[in-house]
């Protein structure tokens, strides 16, 4: 009877515990790639678990897509641009989203070209040239703001509208002579179509006077409100894998290959260590901890993005963008 009492309590225990998990249903931004690891290595290694969270991650269409997604109650949480984010909250400030912890301290948004077609890494270099943009991109949403910094003359640029499938293979062959991207999503993928490396021309905005940031986690406001708890055991967990990923991208990768066979492992280790070493590990990052911002900078940047994407002159205010409370203590933040 005692036997049989402590296993009915063992169960009820085990019971009680997998009903305390919590769901969240997460989006990325764009395919299960390289640098998409960081979120797997937390799901694979329990980190999540840890956390008592039941976590789903589904693919993205751009990093401007996720935000209605989240801010609707379709996923709970999800990853997409902070610059994006500020032109909807600006535009609709009762909107329930808000970012939780900056992944991208220096964003990729870049220019793609190349040089047997006469674009180099000077911006103006551009001018006269014809330029594949996917409407929905991110690097492409700052192209005004882009322009303004650089004093590019854009009286003779035509903007081609391109879908992302297309955007690479139509500057490989030729049909375009540049194309707005994230650096180590497109780069990566021009050397896959056979474009020679010494002919890519990679112009990164924020090399280029463009002080911005780029993608972060956001959260439905409704389901932090309600989980504050559950949006801090994610992120707590989401660091790990951060810094796992950081330490040793090429460990990362397999990661990632579980959920998409047809990758190869050589390139997107590339991918996610141009990620790492560009937008990621940055010296701020490597100075500060990794996940948080600097409010000038992040006020700064919505100055640019008044040109760039009609950002009020009132915009919101930094703490109603980015909500640094649900973050881990600096100290577990810090990269190895």
């Amino acid at each position: 009877m005692r036997l049989l009492t402590g296993v009915a309590l063992a169960l009820a225990l085990t019971s009680s515990t997998a009903l305390a998990a919590t769901d969240i249903k997460f989006t990325l931004d764009w395919k299960f790639e390289g640098p998409a690891a960081p979120f797997f290595i937390a799901l694979d290694k329990g980190y999540f678990a840890d956390e008592d969270l039941n976590v789903t991650i589904d693919t993205g269409a751009g990093s401007r897509e996720s935000i209605p997604r989240v801010a609707t109650g379709t996923y709970d949480m999800g990853f997409g641009d902070i610059n994006a984010l500020i032109k909807v909250l600006d535009d609709q400030p009762d909107l329930k989203v808000k970012a939780v912890m900056m992944a991208y301290e220096t964003p990729p948004f870049a220019v793609i070209g190349r040089k047997s077609q006469g674009v180099t890494e000077d911006p103006k270099s551009l001018e006269g040239k014809t330029l594949g943009a996917p409407p929905p991109d991110a690097a492409f949403g700052q192209w005004p703001a882009f322009v303004d910094v650089t004093g590019i003359d854009t009286s003779g640029i035509k903007i081609e509208s391109v879908g992302f499938p297309v955007r690479e293979p139509m500057l490989a062959q030729g049909q375009v002579d540049a194309i707005f991207g994230f650096s180590f999503s497109s780069v990566i993928n021009l050397k896959a179509q056979g474009v020679p490396e010494d002919d890519i021309s990679l112009i990164l905005m924020g090399e280029n006077g463009l002080g911005l940031y780029g993608n972060v986690v956001i959260t439905n406001t409704d389901f932090a409100e309600e989980n504050p708890e559950a949006v801090k055991g994610f992120l707590k967990a989401l660091t790990k894998g951060y810094l796992d990923a950081i330490a040793d991208p090429a460990a990362a990768i397999p990661y990632v290959m579980k959920r998409n066979e047809i990758l190869d492992e050589a390139v997107e280790i590339e991918r996610l260590t141009m990620a790492v070493e560009g937008s990621i590990a940055t010296p701020a990052v490597k100075e500060n901890g990794f996940g948080g911002v600097d409010v000038d900078k992040l006020t700064k940047s919505m100055e640019y993005l008044q040109g760039s994407m009609g950002v009020s002159a009132t915009p919101p205010a930094p703490e109603r963008v980015f909500d640094a409370s649900y973050l881990p203590p600096k100290e577990e933040r810090m990269l190895k």
